[in-house]
């Protein structure tokens, strides 16, 4: 396992931790509605849906820094969680956003090509 490798992947469980807090904690704030490009209403009305989506965003995180404190013996689990990553970018981007792909989606595929380079 190359330190790239580790590098991204702790890149993509901080921006995990990020999308965490944009979505339980700032969601229905100022920031977190320029950030998802939402208004004050809808914000208000999808609030508990977005608190569920960090959490599940948390997770990832979570597994992800699991697999990194696991070091060489983490390859099952970081390999798990990236997919895990891959998957959900692909659909956000496919569903939500095109904008998905590139923040999400395409760091986990750099991160899983370098794990197993």
């Amino acid at each position: 396992m190359s330190l790239a490798a580790n590098v991204v992947i702790a890149v993509i469980a901080l921006l995990h931790v990020w999308f965490l807090v944009l979505e339980m904690f700032l969601w229905d704030k100022p920031s977190g509605r320029k950030a998802f490009g939402t208004t004050a209403e809808f914000a208000t009305q999808s609030k508990v849906l977005a608190a569920n989506q960090g959490l599940y965003n948390g997770f990832l995180a979570a597994g992800l820094i699991w697999g990194l404190l696991l070091g060489p013996a983490g390859l099952a689990i970081k390999s798990f969680f990236l997919a895990c990553v891959l998957v959900a970018g692909i659909y956000g981007g496919l569903t939500a956003s095109r904008k998905i792909l590139w923040i999400q989606a395409a760091p986990a595929a750099l991160g899983l090509i370098l794990l197993w380079a």
